[in-house]
């Protein structure tokens, strides 16, 4: 990311306001304290000439009534129009100081954006937590959604995907290694379509699949193939598997399997989640398809097994 995107993006814009408070503070300070400044020299008053002489001896004339102050005695610095902190000339000179500062100091942006980041995704991960206690039978034992594996199972997984998403691609092989060396873990696969038309055709043939008992190998198949998923490629993987497809053409336009799409988009949103993939395996949630994410299913379900699921619904 360059210098100008991380400035002008909204997490950027948000970063820049404490570098520009810190910078401006530390100015004004110096400002306030520094006995040299122009401002702290035009507030003091500058001493008549004779003011020795006449504090020498006592003056020979009655003490004139008190006058205007004389041309010799500076004006109070003018208050910046507006009810500003700084003049037009300390806001430029503050403008040229935080410029210098983010053209020489880069990583600052980047070393915040990270600090900003891990605070967003704490709170969020408490947040989620709640919501998965709240909503964790539609969650953890769901009425229409595909489960695979063991039926049974000690740790549930829970995985919304779109068959559009390169990254759910990616992520699969990780899933089914798991499910092949794992016979107790119960995997529950949210069709959460948000990518395009076709991934919501392609979850519709893969939910009608489900009712001949061809989920999984339909679910495979399309996560194996390459090229976009459209209700043709979706009804063209169907037919390879030997499916009815006149049922399939009518399953998937059946009232039940849209209300189980219906259904996973509102769960998602009560829970917090917009993207794909998204694991929760038991209480840990996993956002996306790290390189590691074979460890970290493995390190999840290994914990769920030693240390329980706070939120899982029994």
């Amino acid at each position: 990311m360059s210098l100008i995107n991380a400035i002008t993006s909204p997490k950027g814009a948000v970063l820049l306001v404490p570098a520009i408070l810190l910078v401006g503070g530390t100015l004004f300070i110096g400002q306030k304290v520094d006995p040299a400044a122009p401002q702290a020299r035009a507030a003091a008053p500058v001493a008549a000439p004779s003011q020795a002489a006449t504090t020498a001896s006592p003056p020979t004339q009655p003490a004139a009534a008190p006058s205007a102050p004389s041309q010799s005695t500076a004006a109070a610095p003018e208050k910046p129009a507006g009810g500003s902190t700084f003049s037009a000339d300390q806001r430029k000179e503050l403008h040229s100081i935080i410029k210098e500062f983010l053209l020489n100091n880069p990583d600052v942006l980047f070393d915040a954006q990270a600090v900003l980041d891990a605070r967003m995704e704490k709170i969020q991960s408490e947040r989620m937590a709640v919501a998965m206690k709240e909503f964790a039978g539609e969650l953890y034992r769901p009425t229409g959604s595909p489960i695979v594996g063991n039926v049974m199972g000690d740790v549930p997984i829970v995985e919304f995907f779109d068959y559009n998403c390169g990254f759910c691609k990616k992520a699969f092989p990780d899933v089914a290694k798991l499910m092949e060396k794992d016979k107790k873990v119960r995997v529950i696969l949210k069709e959460f379509p948000i990518l395009s038309k076709g991934s919501e055709e392609a979850s519709r043939v893969a939910l009608a699949a489900k009712m001949q008992g061809k989920y999984w190998e339909f679910h495979r198949a399309m996560l194996e193939v390459q090229g976009q998923a459209t209700e043709a490629s979706a009804l063209r993987t169907a037919e390879k598997l030997g499916l009815d497809m006149p049922r399939i053409k009518k399953d998937m336009a059946s009232a039940e399997v849209k209300k189980e799409i219906e259904d996973t988009r509102k769960l998602a949103a009560k829970i917090g989640i917009q993207g794909t993939p998204h694991f929760i395996v038991g209480d840990r949630v996993i956002a996306g398809a790290p390189e590691n994410l074979g460890e970290m299913l493995d390190k999840h379900v290994s914990d769920v097994r030693k240390e329980g699921c706070k939120v899982c619904a029994n």
